[in-house]
């Protein structure tokens, strides 16, 4: 990445971590008082870590920088020279996490051009005078408030109670009280999700911090930009098993896009400038930092950064005219031709729109990218991959051209890599260059932002347009489609069979809260087959209003991350689709949507069973339970008793067990101000269809209901 003149250092740090964590613990043994000028910390921080730093860090090269090597991670990593830290400011480089070199600096005119969704920023005034002192913790939220954040999600602690303390004294920060740490960070995700913004929560040290850990992988996983604070036990207890302390630096390395611990109250505006700048260029993804307790005390005069220092951080260049010339080419020449879009080219909507206005191309899209294109136009396959349509998977399987826009050929989508796709030539375009080739290789391949390069594909194709340059007729192929989407529809059982006392079919459920909200409500899911049946009977013609846990598959992110999609956008009606299994494990957040007034409508299709689960033991188990069933194993009625627990939290709800009383329910809930839970009673032997079983192929898909 930078040539001969970064060499390689394998072997220059021979100390353990706990050596490491010992050595910081006895070297950083005066904590400093509050009442303690900034200059002191600086002086007195660089003298008592100079040793430290010479003894255990790798060499500097010419300019002074130290150097290290990343290894053992799944994505490309490469050498790069930590510099982020002012001159006699101390740092530790070695408790900083790897940034991958596919995630860049992007500039402001480019970050634009890329449809980076940032808040506008007017002159920053604040609170303080230029030359007040203030401690760390204000510095920090001052921080926030100067990178456009109006909206926290925190739980304190004895370790961040100095940063709640500071969050009270600014009046331009909105703290929403989750009531668990996992709670918090889910909802930050679904802040993050809706909005396009960067979600910040924070938490305190040990169990608080641990607590985030599944939601910053699954921030990883989906690519959402968050910034997620820690409080740490102070700097002199750090590897001495103090009270409530973890490594949570350590822990997070391999699920963060990077991590820091702040060990000089000076550093904190540039640690928090670049935090925001990492989590959201590039692709986006989860920064932590890390902040002792008595940095947060320490006392100082900031020093306000306007750009970010991190060299050796990059991101690539637009997509170049030769780029998209030879996609140009392929589209031309084919004559099968599909989109596969996915949560990458969430913010190209409208290019990719004109994009098939220009060539009709069909547009199947993953679980992540729905609503990118409208789900209810007559070029829309839906959803591809296990639970997909059949029309879609059947046009990947058949065509000649296969337009990956934003997506990572994930299992879940392709089944087995050698027959998807595989009639195919395949145009790859992702910000992510790990992502390049990683589990299919790409004949045409662009490292790049998906809306500028599909802008420009656009420009070329209009130029096409007015030379009256030719293209492979396409009308044959679409009706192939077409005729595969008429003998394969999306079926579930026929209400009209059922008596009138009948039960509820899922499908049909979701269906109809489509239509009653125009499908034009904010819905997040827990993890399962309401997941599933949501994302194939409550279509999307906008992106952002569809919001769930992808590539972990966190059971519990439906109800937090509601929290903050009502919080991000108040004017829209957000509705959590969850099962119940996926509900009871964040159902204590009933109480953050009454207590903060975040009006989140709570529908649980609830089959007293973890579902999915149920549905492989009857297709591949013979039906043998193995611990599914999660309702009163005595057989006394419905267990729990959501409408009770939500009674509880003094919200409002009710149990419906009939179709034919749906409607009114669904009325009363829509029609009830602030947040309600609806209780609908479905059959566990309902499975979701289609579905091609893991490992599979288009070939194995099943369409059949199991006889019941």
């Amino acid at each position: 990445l930078f040539g001969s003149s970064v060499p390689l250092v394998t072997s220059q740090i021979a100390m353990s971590e706990a050596s490491f964590l010992a050595t910081l613990a006895s070297t950083v043994a005066v904590q400093q008082a509050p009442s303690q000028l900034s200059s002191a910390c600086v002086v007195g921080s660089s003298v008592r870590l100079q040793q430290r730093k010479d003894s255990i860090l790798p060499p500097k090269d010419a300019a002074g920088c130290s150097k290290k090597e990343f290894v053992g991670s799944s994505k490309k990593r490469f050498l790069h020279r930590t510099a982020f830290h002012k001159e006699n400011c101390c740092t530790d480089t070695r408790m900083e996490s790897e940034v991958p070199s596919e995630y860049h600096v992007i500039s402001d005119a480019s970050r634009a051009s890329a449809g980076v969704v940032e808040p506008k920023k007017a002159e920053f005034m604040s609170r303080y005078k230029p030359s007040e002192l203030r401690k760390g913790a204000d510095v920090l939220v001052e921080a926030l408030e100067r990178e456009g954040v109006d909206l926290v999600f925190a739980y304190p602690g004895g370790a961040s109670l100095e940063i709640h303390q500071a969050l009270t004294r600014a009046p331009r920060i909105r703290n929403i009280l989750c009531r668990h740490e996992q709670g918090e960070i889910f909802a930050a995700e679904g802040y993050a999700k809706c909005s396009g913004r960067v979600g910040v929560c924070i938490a305190t040290s040990g169990p608080g911090a641990t607590n985030l850990v599944t939601g910053i992988a699954d921030a990883l996983m989906d690519s959402v930009p968050l910034v997620c604070i820690t409080g740490q036990v102070p700097s002199h207890l750090i590897g001495k098993d103090a009270f409530q302390e973890t490594p949570i630096v350590e822990i997070t390395r391999s699920i963060t896009k990077h991590n820091h611990l702040v060990t000089c109250v000076e550093e904190i505006p540039q640690v928090i400038k670049n935090a925001f700048h990492i989590a959201r260029s590039g692709r986006p993804g989860p920064v932590l930092v890390d902040i002792p307790k008595d940095i947060q005390q320490q006392m100082t005069i900031p020093q306000w950064p306007t750009l970010p220092n991190l060299e050796g951080y990059t991101v690539p260049p637009p997509a170049t005219r030769a780029d998209m010339e030879e996609v140009a080419l392929a589209i031309r020449q084919s004559k099968k031709p599909i989109l596969y879009v996915g949560g990458g080219a969430l913010d190209a909507a409208d290019e990719i729109r004109e994009l098939v206005a220009r060539t009709g191309i069909p547009v199947a899209q993953t679980l992540m990218g729905l609503g990118t294109f409208p789900m209810t136009d007559a070029k829309s396959l839906h959803m591809l991959g296990m639970h997909g349509s059949v029309y879609a998977n059947y046009a990947v399987h058949h065509a000649d051209l296969l337009l990956a826009f934003g997506v990572r050929f994930d299992d879940r989508v392709t089944g087995k890599l050698e027959k998807f796709a595989q009639h195919a030539k395949i145009v790859h375009i992702d910000i992510d260059s790990a992502e390049i080739d990683k589990n299919k290789f790409a004949e045409v391949a662009v490292v790049g932002d998906v809306k500028p390069a599909v802008a420009l594909l656009n420009q070329i194709l209009a130029e096409d347009e007015a030379r009256g340059v030719a293209h492979e007729d396409k009308t044959a192929w679409c009706a192939e489609i077409d005729e595969s989407r008429r003998k394969n529809p999306y079926m579930y059982s026929n209400l009209s069979d059922l008596p009138a006392d009948g039960g509820i079919i899922p499908q049909h459920a979701l269906q109809l809260l489509w239509r009653m909200t125009r499908g034009e409500a904010v819905i997040t899911t827990g993890v399962g087959q309401h997941q599933m049946w949501a994302a194939q009977y409550y279509p999307f013609d906008q992106p952002r209003n569809w919001v769930t846990s992808g590539g972990l598959g966190s059971m519990g992110f439906g109800l937090p991350s509601a929290l903050g999609c009502a919080a991000a956008r108040p004017d829209a009606t957000v509705i959590d689709i969850d099962g119940d299994g996926s509900f009871l494990m964040n159902v204590q957040e009933l109480a953050t949507a009454w207590a903060e007034k975040l009006p989140v409508k709570s529908v649980i299709l609830n089959n007293q069973h973890l579902g999915m689960v149920v549905q492989w033991e009857d297709r591949f188990y013979s039906s043998n339970r193995g611990d599914t069933f999660i309702g009163d194993p005595t057989g006394q009625g419905i267990f729990p008793d959501f409408v009770e627990v939500a009674k509880g939290f003094r919200v409002p709800g009710e149990r419906v067990y009939k179709w034919v009383d749906l409607k009114g329910a669904y009325e009363r809930m829509l029609s009830t101000p602030g947040p309600y839970l609806l209780d609908i009673i479905v059959p566990h032997q309902e499975h979701v269809l289609p579905m091609i079983p893991g490992g599979g192929s288009f070939d194995d898909t099943i369409t059949t209901p199991m006889r019941r």
